[in-house]
């Protein structure tokens, strides 16, 4: 009985599902080599070290540089997740208890992939410790991550609010504390609840998008492009409007400590890098 009702549990689920995906070959997107690919087209050579060694926004790279940065790899993650999704969607109804579960298995960890990548781009932390299981403050703020790019505002004021205590006190770890028992955690868990209810919603469309042969894959890449691309300019956005992204705020090898304040929300509703080619071009200083 026990066991039936985690996987009822609309958070348990999200949280699973997650895990899982986290764990997947190419999920997992290495800081330093992306940051490195990422750039090079934009950034002289000191830049790209500063902007791996503290930020992006510590190097001084300007917000329109990593805005087109951004937009590089938003469109290389959606042409890769759209053709895969077409190409799960050609088996037809005979094949898809299998392939559903790959779909959207592949669908999570392409947002994984561009949550990193943006996060990255815009000052945030390494998420991934070397250890192969997610530790609980990277767990949330993925779920953060999600919420924000399913549009639950929670996760946009939880997002804003962890990125404010990380510049506030220049640390440049997540602050732990705050995503597992503080005052963040309880919006994480609201968000991860409602992320599995739209999980299990998205799941049930795909299945339907499926039942039918070629139409099915024509459906099923068309249904994702329309989904994942919105999904990811948001949290462009949002990420990019954020305290950490101003070059004034600089980064240290420091512990973070929690500072308590009053939070109000609303209602909550391995790749390195980019495997395209890199266009010929001049690097400059940013």
């Amino acid at each position: 009985m026990a066991t039936s009702n985690v996987s009822e549990n609309p958070e348990s689920r999200f949280s699973a599902a997650l895990v899982s995906a986290a764990r997947f070959p190419g999920v997992r997107i290495n800081r330093e080599a992306y940051l490195r690919k990422a750039l090079t087209r934009y950034c002289s050579e000191d830049d790209i070290r500063r902007a791996i060694e503290e930020t992006p926004a510590a190097a001084g790279i300007p917000l329109e540089v990593l805005n087109k940065a951004a937009n590089d790899s938003i469109n290389y993650e959606t042409a890769k997740v759209s053709t895969l999704s077409a190409a799960a969607g050609i088996p037809g109804l005979l094949a898809l208890p299998a392939t559903v579960p790959a779909d959207t298995a592949q669908y999570f960890g392409h947002m994984l992939r561009i949550a990193q990548k943006l996060a990255y781009l815009y000052s945030w932390p390494d998420l991934f410790s070397d250890n192969d299981d997610l530790d609980d403050a990277t767990k949330g703020v993925l779920t953060l991550f999600f919420g924000v790019m399913f549009g639950t505002q929670s996760a946009n004021a939880a997002v804003g609010k962890v990125a404010g205590m990380m510049a506030e006190q220049v640390a440049k770890k997540l602050p732990q504390q705050a995503l597992t028992k503080g005052v963040i955690y309880p919006i994480v868990k609201r968000v991860a609840g409602y992320l599995g209810v739209q999980m299990t919603k998205q799941t049930f469309a795909k299945s339907v998008s499926k039942a039918i042969p070629l139409v099915g894959a024509v459906v099923s890449g068309g249904l994702t492009l329309a989904t994942y691309l919105p999904m990811a300019k948001r949290l462009k956005k949002h990420l990019s409007g954020l305290e950490l992204t101003k070059p004034s705020h600089r980064v240290v090898h420091g512990e973070f400590t929690e500072v308590h304040e009053p939070f109000a929300t609303d209602h909550a509703e391995q790749h390195d890098a980019d495997d395209s080619a890199t266009k010929p071009g001049h690097p400059h200083s940013c």
